[in-house]
């Protein structure tokens, strides 16, 4: 329950480009299949096991498979149109729970060809969820908004919650939620 709330009512960081609109408005409208608007959800993978420091592609901890059940809770009033993660196991089972619990199927993105042309088409006026990384968000959504205005996340830092809405006037917002 707690992700949840924090989901909706706290907004950390930053913001931008929100002319009139309050964030809750900017929320509202995403969830409104009359709008032409395209909203991405990204989060880093959930807390991997780093006990062998030569794995490349490691499972998730104990706690990384609670993180990612906790998503589930998180996102229950949000209905995705598209859930992506890289072809990654700590990514694919982030993204597992949450793709079950909408009953979606979970699409590979290339990390070498971020928001190329077939990722903006094929994700135009949809409601996405992006399971990344913790230098791969922040470089997507800088891209998204056409301006760096987020550094790469510590590798701490496991509960980074992206929001990016692109507007029908192609105007973009963002915003940074943080996560226990």
């Amino acid at each position: 329950m707690k992700p949840y709330f924090l989901l909706l009512s706290l907004i950390l960081l930053t913001s931008c480009n929100f002319g009139d609109q309050e964030p809750e408005q900017i929320m509202k409208d995403a969830k409104d299949p009359d709008k032409d608007i395209t909203t991405y959800y990204f989060i880093r993978h959930a807390e991997k096991d780093t006990t062998d420091k030569m794995d490349k592609d490691p499972e998730l901890t104990d706690v990384g498979i609670k993180r990612a059940e906790n998503w589930v809770k998180t996102f229950r009033d949000i209905d995705f149109d598209l859930i992506y993660s890289s072809d990654y196991k700590r990514t694919i089972n982030t993204a597992k729970p949450i793709a079950r619990a909408q009953n979606k199927e979970i699409k590979f993105y290339n990390t070498e060809k971020l928001n190329d042309k077939d990722f903006q088409e094929n994700t135009k006026n949809k409601t996405v969820l992006i399971v990344g990384h913790s230098n791969l968000n922040p470089e997507w959504v800088n891209y998204i908004i056409g301006r760096k205005k987020y550094d790469d996340l510590d590798e701490s830092i496991y509960g980074s919650l992206f929001i990016v809405t692109i507007h029908p006037d192609n105007s973009r917002t963002s915003k940074v939620l943080y996560f226990d």
